[in-house]
C-alpha cells in the first residue's frame, strides 16, 4: 500500500519526520501510546508510512510538546474539535503560568531562607526575639455556629478549622492541646514538642456518626527559630522585604488535583469537593503533618488563618493589609473586614505575629 484513501502517496516515516518536524524515534513513541499510529505497517518489514493528511496532527502534537503539555493530556486536545482544543490549550497555559508562579514565590523563599543559613549565622541566632501578636475568630455572614479556633501567645501561634458535628469542639480541643507549649523548658526541641501535642490531639479528636475533625496550623518560637507543624487547608504566610510567601501547602482534594494537573487554581473555588480534607486531626486517618523549622529574623510579620479568609481573598490583598497595617491588632481586623465584604460565607480564623528584638521597645497597640 502506497497511497491513503485519497489516493495520496504515503509518506515514509523519514520524510514524514522532516516534514513534521518530529524525529523518527518520537514517531516510534507516538506510535506505541496510539497518539500518531501510521495510515500502514508493512507486515513483513515493518516499515511505517504515514498519510500527508496527517500532519496537521503531526505538528500539533509537535507544537504541544514544545508547550511541555503532558503525552497523555495531547491525546486528549488532538481528539477535541478545534475551538475545544483551543479553550483545552488556554486552561492548560493559564494552569502553566499559575504553577510558574507558585514555584517561582517557592524559589524566593527558599533562597532567602539559604542566604540568612549562609549569612552571619552566629548574628542572627544570637539575636534573642519577641512577638507582638493578635488573634480573632468571627463566624462570618452565613454559618449558623463558628467552628474556628485561633491562639496567639509570646511563643506560640495558632489557628484551627473544625468541621462535622463536632468541628468546633474539635478546633478548639486541637489548638487547646498546644497551648501548655507557650510555657515549654529552655532547651525543648519545638519540632518535637509541637509534633508530640498535636498527635496527643488528633488521638484525642472527638468522634461522631459523621465525618468530624480539624485543621490545624501552628507556629512555635524558640530562640531565633520557628517550628511549623501544618494538618489540613489553613494556611501560613511570612511578609518579609522581598513580599509575601505562603509557607504551608493545603492538604486537600483540590489541591492535589491542581497538583496532578486536573484542575486549575482557578476552577479550584468551584469544585464540588473543594472542602474535602487528604490529611487533617480526626482520631482516625493516620497522623502525618507537614514539620518545618524556619529561621526567623526581626522586622518579619506571620499570618495564619482559616480557608474562610484565603478562600475569598486574593494573596494580593493579604499582602496589602499586612503591609499596610501598623499592629497586629489593626491587620487582623483589616483581613475579617476583607473578608466580611466578599461575603464571608465561612468563619474566619486569624492571627498575625510580628516579630521584634527582644531588647527593641514594641510599637503600641
Amino acid at each position: 500500500m502506497n497511497h491513503d484513501a485519497d489516493g495520496a502517496e504515503l509518506l515514509t516515516i523519514g520524510a514524514f519526520a522532516r516534514a513534521s518536524r518530529l524525529s523518527p524515534k518520537a514517531l516510534r513513541l507516538y506510535d506505541e501510546l496510539r497518539l500518531l499510529p501510521p495510515a500502514h505497517v508493512d507486515p513483513v518489514n515493518g516499515y511505517r508510512r504515514y498519510a500527508p493528511a496527517q500532519l496537521e496532527r503531526a505538528r500539533l502534537v509537535a507544537w504541544l510538546r514544545r508547550l511541555g503539555m503532558p503525552l497523555t493530556r495531547i491525546r486528549e486536545v488532538c481528539e477535541l474539535t478545534p475551538d475545544t482544543a483551543a479553550e483545552a490549550v488556554a486552561a492548560y497555559w493559564a494552569q502553566v503560568e499559575a504553577d510558574t508562579a507558585a514555584r517561582r514565590d517557592l524559589a524566593a523563599f527558599l533562597v532567602d531562607q539559604l542566604q540568612r543559613k549562609g549569612t552571619a549565622p552566629m548574628t542572627a541566632s544570637a539575636t534573642p526575639l519577641t512577638m507582638r501578636y493578635a488573634a480573632r475568630t468571627d463566624r462570618g455572614l452565613v454559618r449558623a455556629a463558628n467552628q474556628d479556633a485561633a491562639h496567639a501567645g509570646p511563643r506560640l501561634l495558632a489557628v484551627a478549622d473544625g468541621y462535622g458535628p463536632e468541628g468546633g469542639r474539635a478546633a478548639a480541643a486541637a489548638v487547646s492541646a498546644l497551648q501548655h507549649l507557650e510555657d515549654a523548658p529552655a532547651g525543648t526541641d519545638p519540632l518535637s514538642a509541637l509534633e508530640e501535642a498535636a498527635r496527643r490531639a488528633h488521638r484525642a479528636a472527638p468522634t461522631a456518626d459523621e465525618a468530624t475533625g480539624s485543621t490545624l496550623t501552628a507556629l512555635l518560637r524558640a530562640g531565633s527559630q520557628l517550628a511549623l507543624l501544618h494538618l489540613g487547608d489553613s494556611r501560613a504566610y511570612v511578609l518579609r522585604d522581598s513580599g509575601l510567601f505562603r509557607i504551608t501547602h493545603d492538604h486537600s482534594l483540590v489541591q492535589a488535583l491542581i497538583d496532578e494537573g486536573r484542575l486549575t487554581p482557578e476552577e479550584a473555588p468551584s469544585h464540588p469537593q473543594r472542602a474535602q480534607l487528604l490529611r487533617s486531626l480526626d482520631g482516625g486517618s493516620p497522623f502525618t503533618p507537614d514539620l518545618q523549622l524556619l529561621d526567623a529574623r526581626p522586622g518579619e510579620r506571620y499570618l495564619l488563618c482559616t480557608d474562610g479568609l484565603t478562600g475569598v481573598v486574593p494573596p494580593e490583598s493579604l499582602q496589602e493589609v499586612l503591609t499596610a497595617a501598623e499592629t497586629p491588632e489593626q491587620a487582623v481586623a483589616d483581613l475579617i473586614a476583607l473578608a466580611h465584604a466578599a461575603g464571608a460565607p465561612d468563619n474566619v480564623a486569624c492571627v498575625v505575629a510580628d516579630l521584634h528584638p527582644a531588647d527593641a521597645e514594641v510599637p503600641a497597640a
